[in-house]
């Protein structure tokens, strides 16, 4: 007589093995915020951020390598979906992020930083690349701007590593994030005009369409030397109306539950004021500076807004849970 082997009960599971890899996207968020505050000027603050946002990033880093230890299972569900694999690419742009602030100051630190962060950046683009293209179907449902992280993120990369002297292999980056944010693009509008709307957890990924062209603009203002050309001026000008288009989006993002996919508003935020300072001290234009300060105030809102509400969703048990 046959005995059934219990199937184990999601809830009873330790809460390690739901801790969700769009938690990076938080590292973004807080590194990128760092980013802002520095072209702003404010140095100090800004390494007292990306301190935080180090410490963060450490801490889920740690966890998450304990969970694929212990939880490889977990591990690989996340990597089979479509939709949560395009976020394992965040943790190697949160160290190139880390790279990018420390570059000016320390770059004996921020050198083996920006190798290991772009060195697996570079992989997993390509085995991300290959997962998307491999024998399974993906269905129209699946894709999301998110999908723009492990293919754009390619552009941060230069950010840092033209002053870190690799200029060379900064330019293979961003090559390969601007073609791909063309390509992507294209099928991300495609989904969003002619397919179902988007579930409401992934509806916040729309903010991550600002991000493409603001990290364009500050990977090329490094690789052409700080000329503003009309590549840099298209760039920031993208950034611009995308932000326009989501700000329409905003009202109706707002009245949806919180879900750890509202990080999403913060790193695409973060860079597009970080572009516009930039932007602006090159031009000497008051109009780039003043946007730069209402976007720069409106991303201290969203971080600090965001911060609390993960951290009560935390306090009531509503993150690392089973879906």
């Amino acid at each position: 007589m046959s005995v059934d082997t219990p199937v184990p009960d999601p809830a009873a599971m330790p809460r390690l093995a739901y801790l969700p890899v769009a938690l990076f996207g938080m590292t973004m968020g807080l590194l990128g915020l760092g980013l802002a505050v520095y072209a702003a000027g404010f140095a100090t603050l800004s390494f007292w951020i990306g301190g935080v946002g180090s410490l963060v990033l450490a801490v889920l880093l740690g966890a998450y390598a304990l969970k694929a230890l212990r939880y490889p299972g977990h591990v690989a569900r996340e990597w089979g979906d479509p939709v949560r694999l395009a976020f394992f690419p965040a943790a190697s742009l949160s160290v190139i992020l880390i790279a990018l602030l420390i570059c000016r100051d320390a770059p004996a630190l921020a050198r083996p930083l920006w190798i290991v962060g772009a060195g697996v950046q570079a992989v997993m683009t390509v085995i991300v690349f290959s997962a998307w293209i491999s024998h399974r179907a993906f269905g129209p449902g699946q894709l999301s701007p998110a999908w723009f992280i492990p293919a754009v993120g390619n552009a941060v990369v230069p950010a840092a590593g033209v002053p870190l002297g690799y200029v060379e292999l900064s330019w293979y980056f961003f090559a390969v994030g601007v073609l791909f944010w063309i390509v992507l693009l294209t099928l991300v509008f495609n989904r969003l005009i002619f397919h179902d709307p988007m579930p409401g957890r992934m509806r916040p990924t729309l903010v991550i369409l600002i991000a493409p062209p603001a990290v364009a603009c500050l990977a090329w203002l490094q690789l052409n030397g700080g000329v503003l050309d009309a590549p840099a001026r298209i760039f920031i000008n993208l950034g611009y109306f995308f932000a326009a288009l989501v700000a329409v989006r905003l009202p109706s993002l707002l009245k949806l539950p919180f879900a750890l996919s509202f990080w999403a508003l913060s790193f695409p935020l973060a860079a597009l004021t970080s572009a516009s300072f930039q932007f602006g001290a090159l031009a000497d234009s008051a109009l780039h500076r003043g946007i730069g300060w209402v976007l720069l105030a409106l991303l201290c809102v969203v971080i600090g807004a965001l911060s609390l509400r993960t951290l009560k969703a935390a306090l009531a048990g509503q993150i690392c849970v089973p879906d």
